[in-house]
């Protein structure tokens, strides 16, 4: 059996599917966005088996893109969940035949608070075509299924309907990035958009030393602090340098070495400093990689050190 040729099949007449709506969005789509937007509560989203599947997916797109939505299951409804709807709301019923018994169940009791219901549907006339009072038509020539019985196509064209409803709700509000971060503050984009460096740095416990002190001294305090790297600093606790194994490293190929050298004798002087620790920490992972770094010291405009910032920090905290 060549099971890459019905795969292909598949998505083709999926795609097919999508392309004849994307042909057939009318006024009532138009509508349906203004009746969204115009909404003073909140987008309720219902539908049972497949549809609910769907529906739960819809909700929670509107939600995490600026529409506030969630999915109400008709049978919870019908069991005391009906009073989660306010007279402010909107309501989306899926039903690919319309006439699903338990979403039926619950619409005249959805019509009691005589809110605005848009239904996503293939029959106009059917029972959910009725009560609706817009309808979005989901058009499907033929599912996907080679029995034309399994929701497949009508799926895929009724969760692409949502998304081009969030999409259009989405553009009406001028939904940005900082938006959709702020939404999903413990996702990539939120982190990328608001931890800053002050939320990673490292303040205590830092490895420091005195620019007086002897190599075997900073070889001892930087496997104490663990960071790779001591900070060294003159009498008025001033950042001077840094050294770090690699540095230790190469002071060994030296024909003079010593462990009673001092530590400023091999030591990067000047190094890189931060003093803005309001940065966001993506940005200063860019600075980190451009620089060839692995520690950044944040310092304040005196060069007192307030902090440190490691790149194996920024990494296990997802920041990319």
């Amino acid at each position: 059996m060549n099971y890459k040729a019905i795969a292909q099949e598949t998505l083709n007449i999926e795609a097919q599917t999508l392309f004849d709506a994307a042909k057939g969005i009318d006024d009532v789509f138009d509508k349906s966005v203004d009746v969204i937007l115009s909404c003073k509560g909140k987008l309720i989203v219902t539908g049972v088996g497949k549809s609910g599947l769907i529906g739960a997916k819809m909700a929670a797109t509107f939600a995490s893109t600026g529409t506030p939505s969630f999915f109400l299951h008709p049978t919870e409804a019908l069991h005391g969940d009906l009073g989660m709807i306010s007279k402010e709301d909107v309501v989306i019923a899926i039903s690919y035949s319309g006439e699903s018994e338990e979403l039926g169940a619950i619409l005249p009791h959805v019509k009691r608070f005589n809110v605005p219901l848009i239904g996503m549907t293939k029959n106009l006339n059917s029972t959910l075509g009725r009560y609706s009072d817009l309808v979005i038509k989901v058009d499907v020539k033929k599912e996907a299924c080679p029995l034309d019985i399994a929701p497949t196509s009508s799926t895929t064209l009724t969760l692409a309907l949502g998304d081009a409803l969030a999409v259009c709700l989405m553009k009406a509000r001028n939904f940005q990035k900082s938006d959709f971060a702020s939404f999903h503050p413990g996702g990539a984009l939120g982190k990328q958009l608001f931890v800053k460096v002050s939320n990673l740095m490292q303040t205590k416990n830092l490895p420091i030393i005195s620019k007086t002190a002897k190599l075997k001294d900073a070889i001892v305090k930087i496997s104490e602090g663990r960071l790779g790297t001591v900070l060294i600093v003159d009498e008025q606790e001033t950042l001077l340098g840094l050294m770090s194994d690699g540095d230790i490293r190469r002071a060994l190929l030296e024909d003079d070495f010593s462990l009673e050298d001092d530590v400023v004798k091999y030591a990067t002087l000047n190094p890189m400093t931060l003093e803005d620790e309001e940065m966001l920490a993506s940005e200063a992972l860019v600075l980190i990689e451009r620089k060839k770094i692995q520690l950044l010291v944040i310092t304040d405009k005196n060069k007192k050190i307030k902090g440190v910032l490691h790149i194996h920090t920024l990494i296990e905290k997802g920041i990319s």
